[in-house]
């Protein structure tokens, strides 16, 4: 099926219970995609500048060993036959997951990318041995779309899928380490890590967590929250992982789980890549913008309350590192 989120019309909000989330966790520890558990350390113990919010802790899926899409990926390839032909659409983070997974399943696949993406991550699903066509943003479904019908190509979704989501229910770690949390700050673009985040804490019983995503100025979700309603937009943010066109499930899933859509700017997420380099944490714009957020004061009412950070996509290169501040 094509648009798998759109078409099944009883994959909803619903569709997303605990018993769903349980088992996506099982088969992702048990993928063979070398996903990892990734560490979650305390603010304090690091160098980070001092934080008048003393509880926090910052989860560091910026160390997945290919992006922290590969959870997702991971229960999303499962689920399909291998050998298959797949096209997906990608900034960067969910294609280079994407790319290996289909290396490792012998898989072909085709990344469709949004021209305003760095070429260093082109270049990098290339390496997988994937396709990967540029196209302007408002253009990447008409592309997706035309590969699907006229190339026999099976689409998958790079946030707007229930198993991806499912897959990305890392909350259910959060809770091994901080098992009743205040506050949960998460970056956001189309939205299927937050969903999952939040849905995976609500759903364990965590009823008066705060769950916050964060996107940068312009984007996506922040409008849908206005709207009541899944909307698109292009955007040209230095974020461009959070510039998505569209998302349906995972708008209707942070709708029911999420305190509020936060908007950093782009100096704020410069200066917080900058902030994270410094103290040894190599974080990508897109994977940065909860922690701007917490270090700009955006996030309200942490001081004596047990917060969670989620750094997300680690995939920056030296040669978008340079423009950064040192």
């Amino acid at each position: 099926m094509f648009f798998y989120c759109f078409e099944m019309g009883e994959v909803t909000a619903d569709s997303v219970t605990l018993d769903l989330l349980l088992e996506a966790r099982k088969t992702v520890r048990r993928s063979p995609l070398d996903v990892i558990n990734t560490p979650m350390i305390p603010w304090s113990q690091t160098t980070l500048p001092v934080n008048k919010a003393h509880g926090i802790h910052i989860k560091l899926e910026n160390m997945q060993r290919t992006s922290f899409k590969i959870r997702g990926v991971a229960n999303q390839f499962a689920r399909r036959p291998k050998g298959g032909n797949f096209v997906t659409m990608s900034a960067g983070n969910y294609g280079k997951a994407f790319a290996y997974a289909s290396k490792h399943y012998g898989s072909k696949g085709k990344v469709v990318m949004p021209e305003t993406a760095p070429m260093s991550r082109s270049v990098l699903i290339q390496s997988f041995g994937v396709d990967v066509e540029r196209v302007p943003t408002p253009c990447l479904m008409d592309v997706v779309k035309h590969c699907v019908q006229d190339d026999d190509m099976t689409f998958l979704h790079s946030y707007d899928d229930l198993d991806l989501i499912a897959g990305h229910a890392l909350g259910l770690e959060v809770l091994e380490v901080v098992p009743e949390p205040d506050v949960v700050v998460v970056c956001c673009g189309g939205g299927g890590l937050l969903a999952g985040v939040a849905a995976a804490l609500k759903l364990s019983g965590c009823d008066k967590t705060r769950i916050y995503g964060v996107e940068p100025e312009g984007c996506t979700m922040y409008k849908s929250f206005i709207e009541k309603k899944p909307v698109g937009m292009d955007t040209s943010s230095i974020a461009s992982g959070l510039a998505p066109p569209f998302a349906t499930l995972p708008y209707e899933l942070c709708q029911r789980y999420v305190e509020e859509i936060v908007l950093v700017s782009d100096d704020a997420i410069k200066s917080a890549v900058s902030t994270l380099y410094r103290a040894g944490l190599v974080v990508e714009p897109s994977g940065s913008a909860a922690f701007a957020a917490i270090a700009a004061g955006k996030i309200p009412r942490l001081e004596g309350r047990n917060v969670v950070c989620i750094l997300s996509g680690g995939n920056i290169g030296k040669d978008e590192l340079a423009h950064f501040p040192g």
